[in-house]
């Protein structure tokens, strides 16, 4: 497919824990998502074996088809292409996968998924961003600021960082980190496409509500 980067204004990025810890399921978080429209769901469960991965996939995928619209959401796996791609075989509809720099190169990703495949890649450096522009379809560009959602993280950058990243590709870019809903104004000023959301959706008491709060910010013009 041809990524349309209006899809990544507000990405949802799940987290099964803190999905449960409010009492839903990764599913019901993503469909509420959608609902109130975010149109870019990246399904990511870094400790879960492969069985289950494919199984929070698909569970993921038939809850956004069950909701208006939800056809034109883009469904992203999280570092893993051999479940994107068992996910596909069992004709599960996945757009793609977003990849980090420990992960496989996106090169060989590229290689390996079927073709028009959305290919993500997280970058913090423009050496990063050269070597994934030939492959990607977007970029991951961050963390924004220090986050206990993956400790593994390298340091924030900060907002002037991030923008200075951005502006210094061809391809859109979303952030991820941290990022609050004020936050959404400047980096959309800034040149991002959009911004990548954890906790601020899969922690909120009312996902459907908090996906709404980062639309109507990234719709509002910055201040200052």
């Amino acid at each position: 497919m041809s990524l349309d980067p209006t899809t990544l204004t507000v990405c949802l990025v799940t987290d099964a824990a803190q999905c449960a810890d409010a009492g839903r399921s990764v599913a019901a978080t993503a469909a509420d998502a959608v609902r109130n429209g975010v149109r870019s769901v990246q399904v990511r469960a870094k400790d879960a074996s492969g069985a289950a991965f494919l199984g929070e996939v698909t569970a993921v995928a038939a809850a956004i088809a069950g909701v208006p619209g939800g056809d034109e959401v883009v469904l992203i796996v999280n570092d893993r292409v051999d479940v994107a791609l068992a996910a596909r075989a069992a004709g599960v509809r996945v757009d793609g996968v977003h990849v980090g720099q420990s992960d496989l190169p996106a090169s060989l990703v590229r290689a390996i998924l079927w073709p028009g495949a959305v290919i993500g890649v997280s970058a913090a450096t423009p050496g990063e961003i050269r070597s994934a522009e030939p492959f990607a379809d977007y970029l991951g560009i961050g963390p924004l600021r220090d986050t206990a959602t993956k400790p593994d993280a390298d340091a924030a950058l900060g907002p002037a960082r991030v923008a200075a990243l951005a502006a210094g590709t061809r391809l859109p870019a979303v952030t991820i980190g941290g990022v609050l809903p004020g936050d959404l104004p400047a980096l959309r000023e800034a040149g991002l496409s959009g911004v990548a959301v954890v906790s601020g959706i899969c922690a909120a008491g009312d996902p459907g509500a908090a996906a709404r709060d980062y639309l109507r910010h990234w719709a509002k013009e910055a201040v200052g």
